[in-house]
């Protein structure tokens, strides 16, 4: 009978390993895994020259564990952002190259609550309220069930896009008799989670009573764009986005 080979011990650990290892790329990593930032907010948190800040998202950059885009509020700007799917594929690997029992299986979401717990209540924002917070509301919405109570809202509130109400018909999900709301509707609620969509509507984000986690997602608006795959790209960003974050208050809440 013929013996398995072996697995190779002289073998470099995986990059992803190497990589994350660096104790200032992992600080990169853990405050991007909060929220998109631009590099001299990223700078400032982690008290370093802004050339080694950089350096380091570059190689993060290259590694795919980290996207960039210009801000669309300050073009000057760019922000920067972790990519969580890439990250869970590769920590997966990096597991299985160790030992096939170490294969790392995501947590499946649960299914919508129907508990009587509190819910956690969230808010998200953009400009217009007319396509991206709308979509996030509904998609978190649907997957969290009474487990979530959430609220969209804009600065400069405008009719909701045909195209938005389009695309989440197309996931099952009807938004059309949706109204689009002010920002100063909520400004005096409490909510667990504010979480602004616009780079323009971060900058003007009012401080909420309760010390909500505040979190910036910079999700370009696909109106600018045009067109229905601008629309089916952003509902598919956000719809990723919204299954780990669903994940993380399903775990901050059981723990």
């Amino acid at each position: 009978m013929r013996a398995k080979p072996e697995p190779d011990v002289s073998a470099p650990p995986p990059g992803f390993l190497r990589l994350t290892g660096h104790p200032l790329r992992w600080r990169l990593l853990s405050e991007l895994a909060r929220g998109d930032r631009p590099v001299r907010e990223l700078t400032e948190l982690l008290d370093q020259r802004q050339s080694l800040t950089s350096y380091h998202l570059r190689q993060l950059r290259a590694a795919g564990l980290v996207t960039m885009r210009r801000s669309s509020a300050d073009k000057r700007d760019t922000y920067y952002g972790l990519d969580l799917p890439a990250c869970r594929d590769l920590l997966t690997q990096a597991g299985s190259a160790l030992h096939p029992g170490l294969r790392l299986v995501p947590a499946e979401l649960p299914a919508p609550a129907t508990d009587d717990r509190t819910p956690v209540r969230v808010l998200f924002l953009c400009t217009g309220n007319s396509s991206r917070s709308q979509m996030a509301e509904a998609l978190l919405g649907r997957l969290g069930g009474a487990r979530v109570e959430v609220a969209s809202a804009g600065s400069h509130p405008k009719a909701l896009h045909p195209n938005a109400v389009r695309v989440m018909r197309e996931r099952g999900i009807d938004i059309g008799d949706q109204r689009s709301k002010s920002l100063s509707e909520f400004t005096d609620e409490r909510f667990d989670h504010v979480i602004s969509l616009c780079d323009r509507v971060r900058e003007v984000c009012p401080e909420f009573p309760g010390s909500p986690r505040v979190s910036h997602w910079s999700i370009p608006d696909p109106a600018a764009e045009g067109g229905h795959r601008a629309f089916v790209r952003t509902a598919d960003e956000l719809e990723s986005r919204i299954q780990f974050l669903f994940s993380a208050i399903e775990h901050t809440t059981t723990n």
